[in-house]
């Protein structure tokens, strides 16, 4: 993640529409994974970002949050007022069965060998423990905005389960979401490809800053939160700009 992006990214996961629905929606499926677990599970937040994701899960556990980009970490360390490991999910620091929860979100799509942090990621889990995973959707819409993010690929669903099965992993549920605005955004990333960049040194470029028209916030909004009316009743949707996964563990022979 570039410098000038973790600073922006602060104020964006408080305030811009897509990481405000976004949590939500994380928040109710963390709520339906938290009646399955222990009174309060130990949880790993890989890739935490600057903490909006942790602070979340803090209601529900006891947890523990990691992010890769040093810079990122020390100023996440500083707000949370805690101490945040500055680890890879390839390579995490704890032993065999430290945790009832793992979240990735939106992670291991900037990880090369992401089979290898699935792989961890049942390694500290215990027994009957949880992964949660959301990453970006479907290839068409690759634009600029996962360049500036440093990933190596968007994914399908069907990818998704083939690695957490083939990992140690049964999947509990998984779907698409941000269904509703996805003509929205493949209509804006390709159009977008076609004008000249015009990235500045107070700029990152990325989407979530040129798709965050105050007047439309709420609307935005709107149209992407409603969507969670159909995820809690557990139905799949057949597209949308994100995806997410929920895999149990089981024995890895």
């Amino acid at each position: 993640m570039d410098k000038l992006y973790y600073k922006e990214y602060d104020k964006l996961e408080r305030e811009h529409w897509w990481f405000r629905a976004r949590l939500e929606i994380l928040e109710l499926f963390t709520r339906k994974l938290i009646r399955k677990l222990k009174n309060n599970p130990k949880v790993l937040n890989a890739g935490a970002g600057t903490g909006a994701t942790s602070v979340m899960l803090k209601k529900y556990g006891n947890v523990s949050s990691l992010e890769y980009d040093k810079d990122c970490a020390e100023y996440l360390s500083e707000i949370l007022d805690e101490n945040v490991l500055n680890n890879s999910l390839t390579d995490l620091p704890f032993d065999q069965q430290s945790f009832d929860l793992v979240c990735a979100f939106d992670v291991i799509e900037h990880i090369e060998n992401h089979e290898k942090a699935i792989k961890e990621s049942n390694r500290v889990l215990s027994k009957d423990g949880y992964i949660f995973l959301t990453v970006p959707a479907f290839n068409i819409l690759w634009s600029r905005h996962d360049d500036i993010n440093h990933h190596f690929r968007r994914y399908r669903l069907s990818e998704l389960k083939r690695i957490l099965k083939e990992n140690g992993f049964e999947i509990e549920y998984c779907s698409y979401f941000n269904f509703f605005l996805f003509p929205l955004v493949f209509l804006f990333r390709t159009f977008s490809k076609l004008l000249p960049n015009k990235k500045s040194d107070s700029s990152t470029g990325s989407d979530f800053e040129k798709f965050n028209f105050r007047f439309l916030n709420k609307l935005l909004y709107t149209f992407f939160i409603s969507e969670s009316a159909l995820l809690n009743r557990e139905m799949k949707l057949p597209f949308g700009v994100s995806a997410m996964i929920i895999g149990k563990k089981v024995a890895i022979e």
